[in-house]
């Protein structure tokens, strides 16, 4: 394992340092480790390699990059595999660039808590005493809703609110996020149903770039990853000739040019790009209480726990029997449980084909970081549980064979479901309609939230395309009774995005509008929010 010396962040590799003896003074902060001697009670080196290798066969993962943090120290760190799809593509290394997703959501999160260290806010301010133009569907809950709800996913608002169009190559501007919060409809009960939630992250990052006059790429840059000194780590997705970055499922292999590249409503939900040496001391410093190994204070002590308390509670999973958790909760850009009779605190994130996990166990001064390119949770699940059930109790369960067969009966599952009831199949199959009958339902639609969406025919088939999201466009296949079954492009292979397509009639008959439904199981296409009314044809 290579490991430099790390300055700001950028290695000494990296840099003009003259002569030998600059390099051994700084050789303290990011010193090679011999993981056999220094990883944590009940895990060694070759455990890692093993389950590693087992999840990257068992769920076909081309990249992978892991890191282990323990007593303080970077005592584990490695690439494996390839950073793509292709068979000829570079190896993954410490330094090879990741999307974390979700796990930007503590970033975010972290970003406020700096603010609160500043006197700049409190957990508990009203959103709209700080943000005048914030407002949701609800009068009375906008009036009452506070910072703290932004983070805990508890608002009332449906399992992936808003998702549809904050992860499709959109074009929303944060502003126009705020302002489209009263068309999102509230579905559970205010501080009583938890709904995982990304669009209340993002005006979470616009409450940053409010409060601190810096725009949230720049905020998390300058305070948290340059602060804190995390190598190879980027609050922006990377650009043309930056060499070191893994490319995720499905994904084109090339890099937009800086000139070309755009700001994400999305990025306080899940846009930042980080290697694993990154990462391993990101958990570094929270596991320090929010202090670098130098010393330098990121947030407060009382900060760090604030992000780990326990806020909205969860259902327990499946597998909480064999991990001997009786609680889950969520924090402030956290989940966390009972592990073991330990607590655990940890989160995973889905983005562009990758997938990412960072748990930690406070009481053993010990977390891991896993991070891979294909888009499957069950390899980061397999290698995450395994590391954290032999750093906690020595032992582990096969958590490869484990999730192997929770996949598989997925797929049972759904396979069963397509092949019985599923659109296309004998039970509802899609029927041929005359290009007359098609073009009824041709026209503009308008959506509060979504903009405008156009139906249009080419090629004899109807296209349903968004104005505000350039990577949403699908082929709508009819059913009876004007339902139709929208295949989103590039997304052929899932049909766990497909969606129904309701068209509805006035008296005269003449098509007024359309509502959707998901079809599978990928709570990212919330298209049952959606109710656009026809404008024009």
């Amino acid at each position: 394992m290579v490991c430099y010396p790390t300055v700001g962040n950028r290695s000494v590799k990296q840099r003009s340092v003259k002569g030998f003896l600059a390099v051994l003074a700084l050789a303290t902060l990011c010193t090679p480790v011999s993981a056999a001697e220094n990883l944590p009670a009940g895990l060694t080196e070759q455990q890692i390699d093993d389950v590693v290798s087992r999840a990257q066969k068992a769920f076909d993962v081309p990249g992978i990059a892991v890191g282990v943090v323990h007593d303080g120290k970077i005592v584990f760190a490695k690439g494996y595999g390839r950073r793509a799809e292709e068979t000829k593509s570079p190896h993954v290394d410490t330094r090879t660039l990741f999307a974390i997703g979700s796990n930007s959501k503590e970033f975010t999160a972290t970003a406020l808590a700096t603010l609160v260290d500043q006197g700049k806010m409190k957990w508990t301010d009203r959103v709209v005493d700080l943000m005048p133009d914030f407002r949701v569907s609800d009068p009375w809950v906008t009036r009452d809703f506070r910072v703290s709800d932004l983070l805990t996913h508890h608002s009332g608002m449906g399992l992936g609110a808003g998702d549809l169009m904050l992860f499709s190559h959109s074009n929303f501007t944060r502003q126009e996020v705020v302002a489209g919060l009263p068309y999102m409809p509230f579905t559970g009960r205010y501080r009583a149903d938890y709904a995982y939630n990304n669009l209340l992250y993002v005006v979470a990052g616009t409450l940053v770039e409010k409060l601190s006059g810096q725009i949230w790429e720049n905020y998390v840059q300058t305070h948290l990853i340059d602060a804190a000194g995390l190598p190879a780590c980027q609050s922006t997705r990377p650009i043309k000739g930056q060499a070191d970055v893994a490319f995720g499922q499905g994904s084109d292999g090339i890099l937009p040019d800086k000139a070309h590249l755009k700001t994400p409503a999305m990025a306080p939900a899940g846009g930042v790009w980080c290697s694993v040496d990154g990462m391993n001391r990101w958990v570094q410093m929270l596991l320090n209480g929010g202090k670098t190994p130098e010393g330098k204070q990121i947030i407060s002590l009382a900060q760090r726990d604030a992000l780990w308390a326990p806020q909205a509670l969860l259902p327990l999973p499946d597998s909480a029997p064999k991990t001997q958790s009786h609680f889950r909760a969520y924090g402030f850009g956290w989940f966390m449980e009972d592990f073991f009779g330990l607590k655990r605190v940890w989160h995973t994130g889905t983005v562009s084909g990758m997938v990412s996990y960072v748990s930690m166990l406070p009481e053993k001064h010990t977390g891991l970081v896993v991070l891979t390119n294909h888009d499957d949770n069950h390899a980061t699940y397999s290698i995450a549980l395994t590391m954290s059930s032999l750093m906690a109790t020595g032992k582990s369960l096969d958590w490869v064979a484990y999730w192997q067969d929770v996949a598989k009966q997925a797929k049972d599952k759904s396979d069963k479901e397509a092949v019985t009831t599923g659109p296309g199949s004998p039970a509802r199959p899609f029927i041929t309609l005359s290009e007359q009958d098609l073009k009824s339902y041709v026209g503009r639609y308008h959506d509060a939230w979504r903009g405008d969406i156009q139906v249009s025919m080419q090629n004899g088939a109807l296209v349903m395309t968004f104005s505000k999201a350039d990577g949403l466009s699908g082929i709508l296949s009819a059913l009876p009774h004007d339902l139709f079954v929208a295949k989103w492009k590039n997304r052929e292979e899932d049909s766990s995005d497909d969606s129904y397509v309701q068209f509805e009639r006035d008296v005269t008959g003449k098509v007024t509008g359309f509502h959707m439904q998901l079809v599978g199981s990928d709570f990212s296409f919330d298209a049952q929010d959606m109710h656009p009314l026809k404008v024009s044809d």
